[in-house]
């Protein structure tokens, strides 16, 4: 019989791709969301428009399965979360606490929680030449305002899950996942898909905005990477957050000029010393990654950006943005 499985969140970017890999998989899923995927159909068995911030739907979603994927979050990039500590801190504490209680009553066996880089302390984090950063760095804690609280919240509250109450709960802390198939425009796009979207947008010559002085780092990871590590934590031994990501530093600058070469376009970059722009510099430590798992991410950055570029690409094209690409220029 096929293993059933709950998806908070399957109506984003990372709760999309892991409900397609594990359908993949054999699993049976069912995908809660206050939406439906953007780009296309979510592959879940059963799909529900479920406001997690209520205690009723909670239970509601986590009735009749043995596993629990959370990655509903009121989130996106540096440009939201700098701007919405509030909406951040309130709405992902409520879904986090609910659904933890409300997995618990409905007997579910294995909880995985996706927490995030922003819990680390920004003292770690104020150069580009960062320290890769080791799980135990979270403490002392000075976690990012909104966002990072509630994530370094939510991890301790599944230690206690897991200590009082015996619901085995896994936590991975993400270091900037991108891929297609996830938010380009609006606001909450992250910087990859955010350098995809302008410069699909610009004409060879054109200048794009950069935030910052662009020698701010950070290391990025495939989607196709990350759904493959969320699988084999949360069928690992290990309890304690544990980093998910590359430790492949790249300044934003480099991710520009990436980006450029993959479009084929020369552009000049204006840099705003206004705009959001983060910590300096962020990595992540694999050491204890490679040793709990014996696996760690693999898909090299620009292999990964082309299938991001060329996406994007083609969203700009079908929604009239951009006129066609001669496949010689591409």
């Amino acid at each position: 019989m096929a293993t059933r499985a709950l998806v908070a969140g399957a109506g984003g970017f990372i709760g999309h791709h892991l409900t397609k890999y594990l359908v993949d998989r054999g699993y049976w899923v069912r995908g809660v969301d206050i939406k439906e995927p953007a780009y296309e159909p979510s592959a879940a068995q059963e799909f529900e428009l479920l406001d997690l911030r209520r205690w009723d739907n909670c239970l509601l979603a986590t009735r009749g399965v043995e596993e629990v994927y959370h990655l509903a979050a009121d989130m996106g990039g540096i440009g939201y979360i700098d701007n919405h500590h509030v909406d951040a801190a309130r709405n992902n504490v409520l879904a986090s606490t609910h659904i933890l209680e409300a997995s618990r009553l409905n007997g579910v066996r294995r909880f995985f929680f996706s927490s995030s880089a922003c819990v680390y302390p920004q003292i770690l984090q104020n150069a580009p030449e960062v320290t890769p950063l080791r799980e135990e760095d979270a403490a002392p804690y000075d976690p990012d305002e909104g966002y990072g609280w509630e994530k370094l919240f939510t991890e301790k509250l599944c230690q206690y899950y897991y200590e009082d109450c015996g619901l085995e709960t896994r936590v991975a802390r993400f270091h900037n996942v991108y891929g297609p198939l996830g938010t380009y425009d609006g606001g909450r796009e992250k910087a990859p898909a955010a350098i995809c979207r302008k410069v699909g947008l610009a004409m060879p010559g054109d200048e794009i905005e950069v935030w910052g002085d662009g020698f701010q780092t950070r290391s990025f990871m495939y989607i196709v990477d990350c759904t493959e590590g969320i699988f084999k934590l949360m069928h690992s031994d290990h309890r304690q957050p544990l980093n998910l990501g590359t430790d492949h530093l790249v300044t934003i600058n480099g991710l520009v000029d990436m980006v450029c070469q993959i479009a084929n376009k020369n552009l000049k970059k204006w840099h705003n010393l206004e705009g959001p722009q983060g910590v300096r510099g962020r990595n992540s430590d694999n050491s204890r990654l490679r040793s709990v798992l014996g696996w760690e991410p693999s898909i090299p950055l620009t292999e990964g950006m082309t299938i991001t570029y060329r996406w994007i690409e083609d969203q700009l094209i079908n929604a009239g943005s951009i006129a066609p690409v001669n496949s010689s220029s591409s």
